[in-house]
């Protein structure tokens, strides 16, 4: 029988029984914003005699445990640790299927209720189950290391399209009742559903995106290179596992960049750029196909397994399709932001293998896991050739297919497998030191860019007196302007910023990356104090979005100062209600500990 990891975020117990089968059959509820539920569990026992099954809840009204003929099971629901949740722990009898009926309670985490004013149709519901939320929404064994397949059945308001991380309708049912299935194993993070007032656009014949009609058109036109995004993932690494690849725009108060469950990513509308120039992030939840859902990490301690891996796979094909100068300065950008928040982290928490026991999990770093894993396989294919890796990856890839993967197993794979037979030993790439140290060790690769170098120039010609209308900044990426903004000096005079934003309009930007790097530089160089419109671009950007890592990055430079901390608080106290509670705890996390 397979052994699990343990795990600290769960309470679950999976080397005694494990979750074979889930069939969910849920209500949703809008009046009542709850949903009402039975969880139908097949259960594998992993040790013979075992006769107890624990799963992970959050706030869930457990209203029966049966077996499958209807018998009533003994339960009973631990004490409330304020980081798992309660246990719920289930005497099977010797059964091999249990039947929970349950509700979802008020503080259900993974689920964001919208009304009219948060979306552009009547109601909408999505679920955000990473990284231990799905508890807060299903019975669960919500770790990483245990997978299995589920079907459902969904009943909504008549009028709603329900969709899911399963195969898929593109129609309404006429009488809101909707059933799903994914046939492949998956952990219960990438349980995922949404509800609301949804059309469908083909992109291929394998690829789709779905999206309020407001948008789905400019989704359908902005994500356009998705089919030949999976055909340059498929050409690096072997078959796309999962059969379709559809995408769900979500309201802006989705708290992230993009969600990669299986069969349906859930983005964000920011990156309806109206320019194609934040696909990227379709190509980073495309590669979650392989890197995360096909082999998962199997703790949260492990995450560097799923996040690093997907960065580097994400500009791989970046590369495929867009060119080296393009991906080049995408490392470059992923470098900075690296950099700047290594510099704000407890020495701890920039290893690669981190330790989040008895922290919520979503406390723990954003870029490291992302950026720093990236680093440490490209640092890799230079010592011992991309061929070499790149074969060593497509058969990882196949032969964990469907597994969890932890660090040290996964360290021991690349030792017997790529560096050995390249005559390569643990000092020669610093292993350790990048794993289990600080920061990013000195044989980190470097990513010149002809482009940044042509922005530096710019940079200095501005500084130097030249008006910013006569600079040369013709043809520039947004992530040229990006650069830009974060070269220029904290002391830069506020006549030079006033003369770039009157000239670039960078206060009323639509592209996000830079609308950010531009708050960031007019708050650091508190030119945001003297100038009403970009107090105002900070406010409405903080009002606007929900994407929880934009967030932090602009309320952090509010809160480094007395004033702009003031000034943070009062903004959050108004906008906190339309933001995801994953948002809305981190952002004040963040700014109670300023």
């Amino acid at each position: 029988m397979a052994e699990f990891a343990d795990d600290p975020h769960s309470h679950a117990r999976p080397n005694e029984i494990a979750v074979g089968h889930l069939h969910l059959d849920v209500t949703v509820d809008f009046d009542e914003q709850r949903l009402t539920g039975r969880a139908t569990f097949r259960l594998d026992r992993t040790a013979a005699d075992a006769d107890v099954v624990v799963l992970d809840t959050w706030d869930l009204e457990i209203r029966a445990v049966t077996d499958a003929a209807g018998a009533a099971l003994d339960h009973v629901l631990g004490d409330h640790d304020p980081i798992l949740g309660r246990s719920l722990t289930i005497e099977t009898g010797g059964a091999d299927t249990v039947v929970v009926d349950y509700a979802t309670g008020g503080d259900a985490r993974a689920l964001q209720w919208l009304e009219p004013a948060q979306t552009t149709g009547e109601r909408f519901l999505f679920t955000q189950s990473q990284p231990i939320l799905a508890r807060s929404w299903i019975p669960c064994q919500d770790t990483p290391a245990v997978r299995h397949p589920y079907d459902a059945t969904v009943r909504v308001p008549p009028g709603l399209l329900a969709v899911m991380s399963a195969e898929n309708p593109t129609e309404r049912s006429a009488d809101g009742v909707y059933s799903f299935a994914m046939p492949q194993p998956v952990p219960s993070y990438l349980v995922a559903l949404a509800v609301g007032d949804l059309e469908f656009r083909p992109l291929g014949p394998r690829s789709g995106v779905y999206a309020e009609p407001a948008v789905v058109d400019a989704a359908a036109w902005e994500f356009a290179d998705t089919e030949p995004m999976m055909e340059a993932a498929e050409r690096l690494y072997g078959p796309y596992r999962w059969g379709r690849y559809d995408l769900l725009v979500l309201p802006p108060s989705f708290p992230y960049g993009g969600m990669e469950n299986p069969r349906l990513t859930f983005v964000t509308p920011t990156l309806l750029a109206g320019d194609r120039s934040l696909v990227t992030v379709v190509a980073h939840e495309l590669a979650h196909s392989w890197s995360g859902n096909l082999v998962t990490n199997a703790t949260w301690d492990d995450i560097w397994l799923n996040e690093g891996f997907t960065v580097y796979f994400e500009t791989r094909i970046d590369e495929e399709l867009y060119g080296a100068d393009y991906t080049a300065m995408l490392l470059r950008l992923g470098r900075q932001a690296l950099e700047a928040e290594l510099a704000t982290l407890a020495e701890r928490d920039t290893w690669l293998s981190l330790d989040l026991a008895h922290r919520d999990p979503e406390s723990g770093p954003d870029l490291v896991p992302y950026e720093k894993g990236s680093l440490f396989l490209r640092m890799i294919e230079q010592v011992v050739g991309r061929e070499r890796l790149d074969a060593f990856l497509a058969d990882y890839f196949d032969r964990f297919a469907f597994r969890s993967m932890d660090t040290v197993t996964f360290l021991a794979l690349l030792r017997t497998e790529v560096l050995e037979p390249a005559g390569v030993g643990d000092a020669d790439v610093q292993l350790e030191a990048w794993v289990y140290g600080p920061g990013v060790p000195a044989n980190a690769p470097e990513f010149p860019s002809d482009a940044f170098d042509r922005v530096d120039r710019q940079a200095d010609a501005l500084l130097a007196g030249t008006a910013a209308a006569d600079l040369d900044t013709a043809g520039w990426a947004p992530q040229q302007w990006v650069h830009l903004l974060r070269v220029l000096p904290t002391d830069a005079p506020h006549a030079v910023l006033a003369d770039l934003d009157r000239t670039f309009g960078f206060s009323a930007q639509r592209n996000i990356e830079v609308a950010t790097a531009w708050l960031e530089l007019a708050i650091r160089s508190e030119y945001v104090w003297g100038a009403a419109e970009v107090d105002d671009a900070v406010a409405g950007f903080l009002d606007r979005h929900g994407r929880s890592l934009y967030l932090r990055r602009v309320y952090a430079k509010l809160a480094a100062t007395p004033r702009g901390l003031d000034r943070a608080r009062e903004i959050f106290a108004t906008a906190a209600a339309g933001y995801h509670p994953v948002a809305r705890a981190g952002v004040a996390r963040m700014l109670d500990a300023a």
